[in-house]
């Protein structure tokens, strides 16, 4: 069975950002897995334009192109004032039949809440485009003082389940599409 093919986006795009460092840290946890293969979608490198065009520029497609070839997403999210950034719902909506009947779990960051409220949010914008997405989430704390090695375990032991739930239901969708396309 050829692997799942997972697009890890990078969702922030400010200077100074955490996004890049904890996205590097996920994308090592899911690189030791040999049942999917990994590949960095960071919005930062995107000179998306800042309006919606009538027609589609290169960059959007290319974009749209990458979602097209995943079968599963990690979303790495920060958590600005209890949503998700400007930046990440630009590029969503950049995509739409690219997203439908694929997995979309979440690595989530914020100040105490760990980023749900941006996962919440996500999860409704997500299931307005006919993407699954998966239970369990990894949250950082940014203000969780000085990381322990029982910090360090937990958040390993979250990246385990949430690549375990992703390639489920990756592989059940991927069969899915195969065997009947899917209709919206």
């Amino acid at each position: 069975m050829a692997p799942l093919q997972l697009a890890v986006i990078i969702g922030s795009t400010r200077e100074g950002r955490m996004g890049d460092r904890i996205g590097r840290w996920f994308v090592d946890q899911a690189r030791q897995r040999d049942d999917m293969t990994v590949s960095v979608v960071d919005l930062a490198t995107y000179d998306f334009p800042a309006s919606y065009p009538a027609e589609p520029t290169a960059t959007m497609r290319s974009f749209a192109e990458e979602v097209s070839r995943a079968e599963a997403f990690v979303v790495v999210t920060p958590e600005y004032n209890h949503s998700f950034p400007a930046s990440l719902k630009q590029a969503i909506d950049y995509a739409y039949d690219e997203w439908q009947a694929k997995p979309v779990g979440f690595v989530s960051y914020g100040c105490r809440s760990v980023g749900l409220h941006a996962v919440d949010q996500l999860r409704t914008v997500f299931t307005a485009l006919h993407a699954v997405t998966v239970r369990d989430f990894v949250g950082v704390d940014l203000l969780g003082g000085e990381s322990t090695p029982q910090v360090e375990d937990q958040l390993r032991q979250d990246a385990r389940v949430l690549l375990d739930e992703l390639c489920w239901w990756g592989l059940a969708l991927r069969d899915g599409r195969a065997a009947r396309p899917y209709v919206s």
